[in-house]
């Protein structure tokens, strides 16, 4: 019974996972944009992921923690991002057929929402570990819905470089790949896993809000105009928003 539970719980957090990459299904025919359109896109990814680092991260947390948990969390997540990008100024790194310049966006973009995804394959192996599976599969179904548009988050930035739409949904499902690796164990050790839930989820959201702020915003107001950037910032976080309260996260 246990071994079907396990597989259940994998199977499961592995379409979660692969749901992320129909985040880049909506630009299929965004082939060349233009610059402007490049901090436009950037704006709005950012609005998506302020939103869901305050309206969705944090808030759970908050449920699951003390305040103090949550804040030295977003700061650890926060500081976490900066020292990741400080790394990178010193490596020629590159991804996809991207520049120096931004693919040190791009990487930081998809390790922090790595980051970010790290949670919620917890969260889908303590659902199921309340010893209610229709519990659990309703959470994991959650998290699959709310994967795309952090798919969209993911692949918009990204599809405005020039990144091809098949690279995109793979940087995508790459981000989510903690959810399969991580449901599991925090199934079998709920006891090790369930502490630690607030700090991850505000490290999750202290890192985008860091990654917004330092990358995704200056580069919208290199490409756009200010009021564009904040239209962008306010869509995207409508957007979100809208959705984690439709799913109830």
């Amino acid at each position: 019974m246990l071994d079907n539970i396990v597989i259940q719980v994998f199977v499961v957090a592995l379409l979660t996972d692969l749901a992320t990459g129909l985040g880049a299904l909506p630009f299929a025919f965004v082939r060349h944009p233009s610059v402007r359109w490049q901090g436009i896109a950037s704006a709005v990814a950012g609005g998506m992921m302020i939103s869901a680092s305050v309206f969705s991260l944090a808030d759970q947390a908050l449920r699951r923690g003390s305040v103090w948990e949550v804040v030295l969390g977003m700061l650890a997540g926060a500081a976490f991002v900066a020292w990741i990008a400080s790394r990178m100024e010193d490596n020629d790194w590159r991804i996809a057929n991207l520049n120096t310049v931004d693919s040190r966006q791009a990487v930081l973009i998809v390790v922090t929402m790595f980051i970010h995804s790290i949670p919620e394959g917890v969260a889908i192996g303590v659902g199921y570990a309340t010893g209610e599976l229709r519990f659990g599969l309703l959470l994991a179904l959650a998290i699959a819905v709310h994967n795309i548009p952090e798919g969209m988050a993911v692949t918009l930035p990204l599809r405005a470089k020039g990144v091809s739409l098949w690279r995109c949904a793979w940087y995508a499902i790459l981000t989510s790949v903690p959810q399969p690796l991580l449901a599991v164990p925090s199934f079998l050790l709920v006891s090790v896993f369930m502490p630690l839930l607030p700090s991850g989820l505000g490290f999750a959201g202290g890192a985008m809000i860091y990654l917004v702020a330092a990358e995704l915003i200056p580069d919208s107001l290199r490409s756009c105009s200010r009021q564009e950037t904040a239209w962008g910032v306010i869509i995207g976080l409508v957007l979100m928003l809208l959705i984690t309260s439709g799913l109830g996260l």
